[in-house]
């Protein structure tokens, strides 16, 4: 019996290609530049289950090429926002992702911007590096205090909840959220001593650091915007590690800059890798190139979990991250 074909779209940890290779007839991306949208049409055509990352555009264009022999896509991410999930419903492609197990690493950077922001980091690595710095002064470079102080976690999923457990038991944060839907286990609540903010708004009042944790969509797309930039304490640090679209780039270009807020960490952005390029004439920003889930330990999991995703799918079983 022939094996199932399986295009991957970017170059996956070695271990998981090895393992794609031995168990399925594997068509790998050796160049690992992000297929075209014809190139992911011809995929769908020509492969039983195409294996995508976030920077492939899975639009509904795209999933509705006629011919289709694929019937998974099995996602190398938590997120999905670049699959059109509806599209890909009506067509009958089941979608899944990998959840659970970067939510450690994620939160490890978001406590990194955090720490970089807080301390100017990023803006004392760059008097290094330029080869500015003169030596220790008594008032170079003063930030601000990271203990003790009150973390907002917008979103209070997996990935929060790790952030805040950092948090609260390392630097004894207080720590506050705000989610629309889910309750919390109380026993996490109770660990935490994490209280519920009625609104975003009361919450980015309230925060000395606000960090986003919600996913993107319609109703998140520009979350944070002008308006509520302006509701944050001046000495506020904002970090973003969802996705890009959940803040105004121009909104928040401009709050660092007139000083509405003390500063920012983004590991995530708007039309990513093609940020503004005003953030990179900021010094209270602190940038990374989408690092949330980049261990090895992280990136091999989360390709195990693709692999056990489409081989239940392919032995007729539910796969446990399905999505739709």
């Amino acid at each position: 019996m022939n094996k199932p074909k399986v295009i991957v779209t970017r170059h996956l940890p070695c271990e998981v290609e090895a393992q794609l290779t031995q168990l399925y007839d594997v068509q790998l991306n050796e160049s690992d530049v992000p297929l075209s949208a014809d190139e992911l049409k011809h995929a769908l055509q020509t492969a039983d289950a195409v294996l995508t990352t976030v920077t492939d555009a899975i639009t509904a264009d795209v999933l509705s090429v006629p011919n289709k022999r694929a019937k998974i896509i099995g996602q190398f991410g938590v997120g999905y926002n670049n699959i059109d999930i509806q599209a890909a419903k009506a067509e009958g492609i089941t979608v899944t992702n990998t959840p659970h197990v970067l939510t450690d690493c994620t939160a490890d950077i978001a406590m990194l911007l955090l720490l970089m922001s807080a301390r100017r980091a990023a803006e004392g690595e760059r008097l290094i590096l330029n080869k500015q710095w003169t030596g220790w002064t008594p008032t170079q470079l003063l930030g601000q205090k990271v203990t003790g102080k009150t973390l907002g976690l917008i979103g209070f999923g997996r990935i929060a909840q790790a952030m805040a457990k950092k948090a609260h038991h390392g630097f004894d944060m207080n720590i506050i959220y705000y989610t629309p839907t889910s309750t919390p286990e109380q026993a996490v609540l109770n660990d935490l001593k994490a209280t519920r903010c009625s609104s975003i708004d009361e919450l980015l009042a309230q925060a000395d650091f606000v960090s986003l944790h919600c996913p993107s969509g319609a109703t998140t797309k520009h979350l944070i915007n002008e308006a509520r930039l302006k509701l944050m304490r001046p000495t506020a640090h904002l970090i973003n590690t969802a996705r890009g679209d959940v803040v105004d780039s121009n909104a928040l270009i401009k709050a660092l800059k007139e000083g509405w807020i003390a500063g920012a960490g983004l590991d995530v952005y708007e039309s990513e890798p093609n940020l503004n390029p005003e953030f990179l004439t900021l010094n209270n920003v602190a940038l990374l190139p989408h690092l949330g889930s980049a261990s090895h330990e992280t990136r091999t999991a989360m390709g195990n979990r693709v692999l056990a995703n489409i081989d239940a799918f392919f032995a007729g079983h539910e796969p446990c991250d399905r999505v739709v």
